[in-house]
């Protein structure tokens, strides 16, 4: 290619200009992928520094934008080792979309007609209309890269070697800018002197004109030429004027460019610097709060408005995309004071009769609570003999990279449930089956049927709450939209205990319903609808419905709602999940209550990362536990043993100061299986719910065909299936519109769709309308007559 000499702009021109364009045989600039050179006598001095120069190359390219817009078509321009490019050739005049500097790019090419450009980090990739053309800008290119190099580093002047902030740079700037200001005076003396010389010519022309007497026109012709021969002369200084001020700017302007782009450098280094001290800096004070807090018996819990939590880990990395919540108004703001047990026992009963019951009491609940904390997931286990041998690993992810930006730049505001999304942002399993993982820490509730009080219960129903979100803390990809009369069961009555059954039982707004038997005595069912809008710098994800659980012993019936998940960082950065918000569970048979709060992200925290606080009360409203834990990690409860009223907070909310007994351990995180990183962080739990059974009805979301190729690692395959699916939904959603306007023409009532395996009703305790199981599922697996169920996949 000719890099040790480059060419001048003669060499250039007839070295690009030999070669033709077999598919644009009219040559015209105006044709895409053509290009054309400037000729350097239409450049004259004084031309915009955005204007084409001498030995400019210039033409249309298609550029790479997104995903959803592909190749758009855009004007380049080569010019003194810099390619930029316009969305139009009139743009050239005021708007540049982006300049890319040849001294420093790499160019590499994909194909016959593309062009990979690398600088900086940052990759651009051009196409052109046919391979000839592709050539021709390779080789205008590589000369233009070739000159960019061999001046900057041979022009004694540059100082390429020293640093554009040495002293002698400044001077040599310095000498330079007083030179330009000196040659701009001297313009401006020019311009004043010109348009004075100028009029008096004018004038002494119009008196030519109007000459009538032969003796005077010598003496006039004369005058004409003495002030044409001044403002000759006025017009030569001025444009001598102008080519030195051209040569000085030419001379220093790399010099200058190279100068800023070396400041630029060094303030994104400052602020990475910067960035990186801060970080530090939190990670320090969170050691330093960890290591001697963690031997205090006083633990203050404050959830009044305007506490702040630290993200630990690698999520407190991303400070730039913090988002900050206020707590509720109503939030309770309480200190606990954890108590010696022996002292207590001392202290007479007083302090016992505080809390509305005495000390033995909390030593019976000793044997419920203490089993609680050898509950792990091996000892677990090994009491259980499973009936059939669960998988245990799935195909590891691919490494397929794709910007979440480029696909929701354009749907901000909008559902996320009606956004086209290839499965690369998703993970191989259906929000069904994700809804189903919920149960993961169903062992909590086989705990809390052996409660006889049904607030040390409600402390255990807490608890099952927050468990729910410690998968989420790792899962940042999204769960695939289940169909319309899409199912998910999972029967694990042999070796857990209960079997369960989802069902999505409506598309527009997203609701799946789901119902829980345990023959260990509870029973759970929800309506859960995903609400989610993209906010730009997150996503949040709101559930709407109720959760109902009933204990068949005690007749306790227990309702709470979920909180809102946050997935931070959807523009840049790496993707991590926040909750935030705050639960209110009820036992509508005793009125007993338990507040939690979830506490949001916020840098500047001193509590520990993703706090959860909460009192539970009875029906009179008197405390008798206090919980405390994190949402990815444990739950605890501390037992109340005196309250009283402490001094009020910066946000003059009084503070209730509750006496507490040592906390018990009522939940702790099951570890994730080894090579959890690989397979999307999932739990054991999560890696058996795909897992192929042929006994599942046909709408099971294990038969869905885009999912099961997506986790096998045929994510081209499963993005093909996915668009056919979603478009075969879509005309069964027509059909069924066509068949709603035809009923009506015809004056007849028209159902609509209805659900297969649940049915809605009126919730007797809150009085909302809600899907509840009608049953007939299990009996139709038992008889191995699956003819009722809908073709959807």
């Amino acid at each position: 290619m000719g890099r040790a000499a480059a060419p001048g702009s003669g060499g250039l021109v007839s070295l690009l200009s030999a070669v033709p364009c077999l598919s644009c045989p009219q040559h015209s600039a105006v044709s895409s992928g053509a290009a054309v050179m400037s000729s350097s006598s239409t450049v004259q001095p004084g031309t915009p520094a955005n204007s084409p120069g001498p030995d400019t190359y210039k033409g249309w390219l298609f550029k790479w934008t997104n995903y959803l817009k592909g190749y758009q078509r855009r004007w380049f321009v080569l010019s003194n080792g810099l390619l930029s490019y316009y969305r139009t050739q009139a743009e050239m005049a005021h708007t540049c979309r982006g300049t890319i500097n040849l001294s420093t790019a790499h160019i590499d090419t994909e194909d016959s007609c593309n062009i990979v450009l690398t600088n900086g980090g940052r990759t651009y990739h051009l196409k052109a209309s046919c391979e000839v053309e592709r050539q021709r800008w390779v080789t205008a290119l590589e000369l233009e890269k070739a000159k960019a190099v061999r001046m900057m580093n041979n022009q004694s002047d540059d100082s390429g070697d020293e640093e554009p902030s040495s002293q002698s740079d400044k001077s040599d700037l310095h000498i330079s800018l007083k030179a330009l200001t000196s040659k701009l005076d001297d313009l401006s003396t020019c311009n004043d002197l010109i348009a004075k010389h100028g009029a008096a010519l004018q004038r002494s022309l119009s008196e030519l004109e109007n000459l009538k007497q032969p003796a005077e026109s010598g003496e006039k012709i004369k005058s004409v030429n003495e002030r044409a021969t001044l403002f000759r002369i006025t017009s030569n200084a001025m444009i001598n004027a102008c080519r030195d001020f051209l040569e000085i700017s030419e001379t220093h302007s790399r010099k200058w460019h190279r100068a800023l782009q070396y400041e630029r450098e060094q303030r994104l280094h400052l602020e990475e610097t910067i960035e990186q001290l801060a970080k530090q800096h939190n990670s320090l004070e969170r050691a330093c709060r960890v290591a001697p807090g963690l031997s205090s018996n006083t633990t203050v819990h404050n959830t009044s408005k305007g506490s702040v939590q630290a993200i630990k880990g690698e999520a407190s990395d991303e400070d730039e995309e913090t988002e900050y919540f206020d707590a509720m108004e109503d939030a309770p703001a309480f200190i606990t004071v954890t108590t010696n047990p022996k002292q207590h026992r001392r202290s007479g009963s007083n302090l016992s009769s505080a809390s509305g019951g005495q000390l033995d009491d909390w030593n019976l609940e000793d044997n419920v609570f203490h089993s609680s904390q050898e509950s792990s997931y091996e000892a677990k286990r090994k009491n259980l003999i499973p009936k059939k041998r669960r998988r245990s690993r799935i195909p590891d992810k691919p490494n397929y990279s794709l910007n979440l930006w480029s696909i929701m730049k354009n749907c901000i505001g909008k559902e996320l449930s009606k956004i086209p999304m290839p499965v690369n942002f998703n993970e191989p399993l259906s929000m069904l089956q994700r809804l189903t993982e919920d149960l993961e820490y169903h062992d909590l509730l086989d705990k809390a049927v052996n409660c006889e009080s049904p607030i040390e219960q409600m402390c255990f129903v807490a608890a099952f709450s927050v468990s729910s979100y410690s998968t989420t803390v790792h899962r940042t990809a999204k769960p695939f939209n289940p169909l319309l009369g899409e199912t998910f069961e999972l029967d694990r009555l042999d070796d857990l205990g209960f079997r369960s059954i989802c069902e999505q039982v409506s598309h527009h707004p997203p609701a799946a319903a789901h119902h829980v038997y345990s023959k260990n005595g509870w029973s759970l069912w929800q309506e859960i609808t995903i609400a989610s809008k993209f906010r730009g710098k997150y996503l949040s994800i709101m559930p709407l419905g109720e959760i109902h659980l009933e204990f068949q012993s005690s007749g306790n019936h227990y309702v709470w709602r979920k909180v809102t998940s946050t997935v931070h960082n959807i523009i840049v950065g790496k993707l991590w999940i926040d909750q935030s918000g705050d639960i209110e569970i009820i036992n509508y048979k005793t009125k007993d209550k338990c507040q939690m709060k979830f506490s949001p992200y916020s840098y500047f925290s001193r509590d520990i990362a993703r706090k959860v606080t909460g009192v539970v009360t009875d029906a009179n409203s008197k405390a008798h536990y206090v919980l405390s834990g994190t949402w990815d990690e444990k739950m605890e409860c501390a037992k109340i043993i005196q309250s009283s009223q402490g001094n009020s907070s910066a946000e003059g909310k009084q503070k209730t100061v509750y006496q507490t007994l040592p906390p018990k351990l009522l939940w702790k995180k099951y570890p994730l299986p080894e090579n959890a990183e690989n397979m999307y962080f999932f739990s054991e739990l999560a890696l058996t719910l795909n897992e192929p059974d042929e006994t599942a009805a046909p709408t099971d979301s294990r038969n869905r065909p885009d999912q099961r190729l997506m986790e096998n690692g045929k994510w081209d395959e499963a993005n093909v299936e996915k668009q056919r699916l979603e478009e075969k939904q879509r005309a069964v959603r027509r059909r069924r519109e066509a068949e709603a306007v035809e009923a009506l023409e015809d004056g007849n009532d028209y159902e609509g769709y209805l659900p297969m395996w649940f049915e809605r009703k009126v919730d007797p305790h809150t009085g909302e309308l809600i899907c509840n199981y009608k049953g007939g599922y299990w009996e139709c697996k038992e008889k191995h007559d699956w003819s009722c169920c809908p073709d959807i996949f």
